[in-house]
């Protein structure tokens, strides 16, 4: 019996790595669903009933309309969702941004609700993912890819498409809302399927190359926590794009990509014709490999080739293709300049920036915003909404000294930002800084810096993309030119719904599991 089980395993996680792909009009199920993406079944939340979610896809300038329809029934689990559209900036469509409380309320069970937005200029690597809670956990998550025609590296790559699409995602055996907040991740996934310790040896995520082409991936850190050092054994990753934007080509043999990050890195199929380890070693947890293999070479394990990385990526040797506005980088040029200072309770192990725990108001932040509310004295939460005026240049520094559980990803929403300093430097880029929207603010010492525009009139989440340290409080908001949200993006009707659907239902209650004791295993 144990090896028919084995087999229908295996079965199953092939299944869930089977990239299917929708968009840019298209419906989205959300569901419960038993899932065993590295040989332990679990009830997920899963979106189109994949692991991870259907890929997405669109064309520059295509408007993107999904309607997501919520039929999650267990109750042991999150029961309302929302979608986020990671890294788009939403212009005149906050409401559509999809962040739990700040934009909307979530959709209810039985209901529905379109996500129409437009990305307009916008192309590259993106990721959508569920933003209520730490929802996303337990697997509502899936890439987002806008096609560029005007492509400016298209010559330097012959083949770009579904299957050129890597996700990693860290993995956990009990439902996000029971997951201590400083666990080790159970398995690593990628492209959907992995193992635990002590686990069936399922089969891995195998990427089929052809020899003598060169390859465009797009690489797409899904965790819910972790960060990886991604590499392919005898292989160099020429980088190209940075989180949606291009980049200067830079050639390393691994990249340390931290949760929500994304990579677009061309690779030459000009090895021998073989099989070779592609690694995500994670910074806690088990290290997960996959296999590049090339069309000719035997459907066997790859021989261990693996080599220390020599050019590792670092992040200060990103740079932009194109220059950022001239007035984003003066030095002395910064309009408003605040101060992160991450930390943690020491009595509930809560996170707080500034001194203040971020927990999600009852009325989301849109909805505040339109009722009149335009000071940070007036809006809720209080103490972790921020105004700030329009047409301004913003520089956020970040001190995570008293803050474990780092290096911390933080994400902005609605903006790409410039980084003028990056973690593990004492330098201060105002020429050339690498444009992104998620970054490492480091370790004690650092003084992560990074700076962008109020051209985007809305309440915009500021987080750690640790997902279980949101929840516990590391977030703040940026209501941004609150005068002017209203003119810039009307209410939609089924916006307006969404509230009193959601409020009409019994709450759940579902505590943030107690602070994980020292006599169980942990990371900080």
């Amino acid at each position: 019996m144990f090896w028919q089980r084995y087999v229908f395993l295996c079965l199953l996680a092939g299944l869930q790595s089977f990239a299917v792909t929708i968009g840019p009009v298209a419906n989205l199920n959300i569901a419960n669903a038993k899932v065993t993406p590295d040989g332990f079944m679990k009830t997920a939340v899963l979106a189109g009933g994949t692991l991870p979610g259907p890929i997405i896809t669109g064309q520059k300038g295509d408007t993107f309309k999904i309607n997501v329809t919520n039929n999650l029934n267990n109750g042991t689990m999150l029961m309302g969702t929302t979608v986020h559209w990671h890294g788009i900036f939403q212009r005149h469509s906050n409401q559509m941004d999809g962040t739990a409380f700040v934009t909307q309320c979530p959709i209810a069970p039985g209901h529905s609700f379109l996500y129409e937005f437009n990305a307009r200029d916008q192309v590259g690597t993106y990721w959508y993912h569920s933003h209520y809670g730490a929802q996303y956990c337990d697997g509502l998550r899936g890439p987002l890819i806008i096609y560029d025609h005007d492509d400016p590296y298209r010559f330097l790559y012959d083949i770009d498409d579904e299957s050129t699409i890597i996700t990693l995602m860290d993995w956990y055996h009990l439902p996000s809302t029971q997951v201590q907040r400083m666990v080790i991740p159970d398995s690593v996934l990628i492209n959907g399927v992995g193992r635990y310790e002590g686990g069936p040896d399922m089969p891995q995520a195998v990427i089929d190359v052809q020899p003598r082409k060169r390859y465009r991936f797009r690489l797409l850190n899904m965790a819910c926590k972790n960060n990886f050092i991604f590499s392919i054994d005898n292989h160099k990753l020429t980088i190209i794009e940075v989180d949606g934007q291009y980049v200067e080509p830079l050639v390393v043999d691994s990249i340390q990509i931290h949760a929500a990050q994304r990579y677009s890195f061309i690779l030459e199929t000009n090895q021998p014709v073989d099989s070779y380890w592609l690694h995500a070693d994670p910074d806690s947890g088990t290290n997960s490999t996959a296999v590049l293999r090339y069309a000719g070479s035997p459907p066997v394990e790859p021989k261990n080739n693996t080599a220390p990385s020599l050019v590792a990526l670092n992040e200060t040797n990103l740079h932009p293709l194109n220059s950022p506005p001239l007035r984003l980088l003066r030095e002395d040029g910064a309009n408003v300049k605040l101060n992160m200072v991450l930390a943690k309770n020491g009595t509930s192990s809560n996170f707080l920036v500034n001194g203040v725990q971020y927990t999600s108001p009852s009325v989301p932040v849109l909805l505040q915003l339109l009722s009149g509310a335009i000071t940070a004295s007036d809006l809720a939460p209080s103490g972790s909404v921020y105004t700030l005026p329009r047409n301004s240049v913003i520089e956020i520094s970040f001190n995570p000294d008293d803050a474990p559980g780092g290096p911390h990803p933080f994400h902005l929403h609605g903006h790409t930002f410039a980084v003028i300093r990056s973690a593990g430097s004492s330098e201060y880029n105002y020429v050339n800084p690498v444009m992104r929207d998620t970054v490492n603010t480091g370790l004690m010492g650092d003084n992560v810096t990074i700076r962008f525009m109020t051209d985007n009139p809305g309440p915009w989440l500021l987080h750690c993309h640790n997902e279980f340290h949101l929840v516990s409080g590391m977030g703040v908001v940026f209501a941004e030119d609150p005068q002017h949200v209203a003119a810039a993006q009307p209410l939609s009707n089924s916006s307006k719904q969404l509230c009193p659907i959601y409020d009409s239902l019994p709450q759940q209650y579902l505590p943030l599991p107690p602070p994980i004791t020292m006599t169980t295993t942990m990371v900080n």
